[in-house]
Parts: structure tokens; C-alpha cells; sequence
């Protein structure tokens, strides 16, 4: 799965990230009390569908130039 849970201290409500683990470009997203981060792709696009106000899913459509 791509989408991995990020850890959402519950005393605080707050996410500690080191951005310098990340050699790529990495998209969080927030919604109904959870978080998720995912690794964007080196050639292609990334879509985040809403419903509603609330996040539903995520699309990739990658790509290779020949």
C-alpha cells in the first residue's frame, strides 16, 4: 500500500515529520482525525478526490518517457 499512517501524538493532536528523511517529494494529508503520508511519483500525476469535505481516495497515474 502507498499510503502509510503517520502517528498523531494524542496529547497534543500533533505530527512530528523530520523533513529531512524524505529524499522525494512526499504528500501528507489530514482528515477526520487521521493522517497519511504518501511518496509522490518521479514522472506522473497525483490526484486527491473529496466528497463532502472529506478526503475519499488517492489516484496515481504514472508515467514513463521513452
Amino acid at each position: 500500500m502507498r499510503m502509510k499512517d503517520l502517528e498523531i501524538n494524542t496529547a497534543t493532536g500533533k505530527i512530528e515529520l523530520d523533513a529531512t528523511a524524505y529524499d522525494k517529494p512526499v504528500l501528507v494529508m489530514i482528515s477526520e482525525g487521521r493522517a497519511k503520508q504518501t511518496v509522490l511519483p518521479h514522472h506522473g500525476e497525483t490526484k486527491v478526490v473529496t466528497h463532502q469535505g472529506k478526503l475519499k481516495r488517492v489516484r496515481f497515474d504514472e508515467g514513463e518517457e521513452f
